[in-house]
């Protein structure tokens, strides 16, 4: 029986997945992919070792699947954005991949915001560089490895990287190609953009880029060797991840707003029209005249993940042992929580923020009568305020009038009900927990000829179900976000004197 192979590889997990041709996951396999973090706000991971977890995973998948590789038509691969692979001229790795949680070019897109660079690029380019953008990351590396930068043959995405060792190709997607140096007008590489960040002599290093959908290769008999896969079988370029998510869960239309509540707080419709605007991104989507507007920051889920990890060790531990998910433990409490009356406050930026890198989690109204549950109960509601933060910005330049909610949280109906109460519109949660990799094996399904086009192929799968907003709710969130902004707009001046006393406590270290 036909089948497709969708690879989505995250920040710390990456993963393959086995779909029939009708979206239903017939087998999933992860392996983590260590992250090195040689100093603060380095994040790095080895290549070698992405590949052969990846190569691991997929060798597991198919044995799960209980079918012949040769059932496999395709393959695609999604990835994490932003950061950067770089290969040499012989296409060998040039040191560590950077991933997007790096922020090591701070200092320099401070600079660029204050010496006019991020307006132009705004201009030029549909969006502001940010820390892990793969300019910011190229200039440092310019300014502080030159010689490494010298060496520099081609500028890799994370699923770039995959493809290659898939099939010995080198490219890119139109979607990965506009993350730093496509012109929003032309949709095409711009030798402008290089200059405006100084980055010239790269010109020759930038990847041609091909549609998501389109067959760029096949794999080799080295990679069939190490995953499983049929010598042979075709290879599609793949996309950004954001987009991968937004296809899977069948929100990749005008008129909907596609979430991915995961590491990053995902939002994102699309547009006929080039639309440019501090607060967003605009970007290619995988058809020529169409953009993928998005405003994103890291602030989602991963902080309920932090809760569980610092805070709920214990109960984790036994939930694994008697083989339950802590999730189901902790829905209880929030159930509970949310039943209840709370002043309590949380703003989800353990790791990023829309206020700038300075930002920090904090919990505001904790008194020590409330429990675990009311803690609980105010990240996920930081969570889906910072979400908001994002949809508002991108409803005062686009219409849309229902949401598609993707990521863990949203298996939980609580969580699911709260962010239609929060954006005050119908949520719909996506039909499979695999929307990214099914986004890439869609792709690949087209680029097989199993399906005509992305549109209607995305459509396969039923969604999940759909949340409506509850008035009475949703004016009680009304007021509880208005505070919540209204505080993190007071802290805005605060949190750099705060990130401060860790610099003025490594100067006086405790004897």
């Amino acid at each position: 029986m036909p089948s497709l192979l969708g690879i989505d590889s995250g920040l710390t997990v990456t993963k393959a997945v086995v779909f029939d041709v009708d979206g239903t996951a017939i087998s999933v396999a992860r392996r983590r992919v260590s992250q090195r973090i040689p100093k603060p706000r380095f994040v790095e991971r080895d290549m070698h070792e992405l590949w052969s977890a990846t190569a691991e995973a997929i060798r597991e998948a198919i044995a799960l699947s209980g079918r012949p590789a040769s059932d496999i038509q395709a393959v695609a691969a999604t990835a994490h954005g932003d950061g950067i692979y770089l290969v040499d001229g012989g296409l060998r790795p040039l040191g560590n991949g950077i991933v997007s949680l790096d922020s090591r070019a701070g200092d320099i897109v401070d600079l660029w915001t204050t010496n006019g660079v991020a307006e132009k690029a705004i201009t030029l380019t549909g969006q502001a560089p940010h820390v892990s953008a793969p300019s910011a990351l190229l200039a440092f590396i310019h300014d502080h490895e030159p010689e490494r930068f010298s060496h520099i043959g081609h500028i890799m995405s994370c699923k770039d990287w995959l493809r290659f060792c898939l099939t010995g190709s080198a490219g890119t997607d139109r979607t990965e190609a506009s993350t730093s140096f496509v012109d929003v007008e032309t949709q095409g590489y711009s030798e402008e953009a290089l200059h405006l960040f100084g980055l010239d002599a790269l010109s020759d290093a930038l990847l041609p880029a091909a549609r998501s959908d389109e067959i760029v290769g096949r794999v080799t008999a080295e990679a069939a060797r190490l995953t499983g896969l049929v010598e042979g079988t075709p290879v599609a370029a793949g996309l950004h991840d954001v987009v991968a998510s937004a296809l899977g869960a069948g929100g990749y239309a005008e008129g909907v707003v596609a979430i991915v509540a995961g590491t990053y707080s995902i939002n994102e419709t699309l547009t006929s029209k080039a639309r440019v605007d501090r607060r967003w991104f605009c970007r290619n989507a995988i058809a020529p005249g169409i953009w993928n507007a998005m405003s994103i920051s890291p602030a989602s889920s991963a902080n309920y993940e932090w809760f569980i990890e610092k805070l709920c060790a214990a109960d984790w531990t036994r939930c694994e042992a008697e083989g339950v998910t802590i999730h189901a433990l902790l829905a209880s409490e929030i159930d509970a929580a949310l039943a209840r009356p709370s002043p309590l406050l949380f703003h989800p930026y353990l790791y990023g923020s829309p206020y700038g890198a300075s930002a920090s989690g904090s919990f505001f109204g904790l008194g020590g009568w409330h429990d675990r549950g009311d803690m609980l109960r105010a990240v996920l509601e930081g969570i889906a305020f910072n979400h908001r933060i994002h949809v508002d910005a991108l409803r005062e330049g686009f219409a849309f009038t229902e949401a598609r909610l993707s990521g863990g949280i949203s298996r939980n109906p609580a969580v699911v009900q709260m962010f239609a109460d929060v954006l005050a519109m119908p949520v719909t949660v996506t039909g499979t927990d695999e929307a990214a990799a099914w986004g890439a094996a869609l792709c690949a399904g087209v680029g097989a000829g199993i399906y005509h086009d992305l549109q209607s192929a995305s459509n396969r799968r039923e969604p999940g179900g759909t949340c409506r907003p509850d008035p009475g709710r949703s004016s009680d969130y009304e007021k509880r976000y208005r505070l919540f902004v209204e505080i993190a707009e007071t802290m805005k001046p605060l949190w750099p004197k705060i990130a401060g006393l860790a610099d003025q406590s490594a100067a006086h270290p405790a004897q």
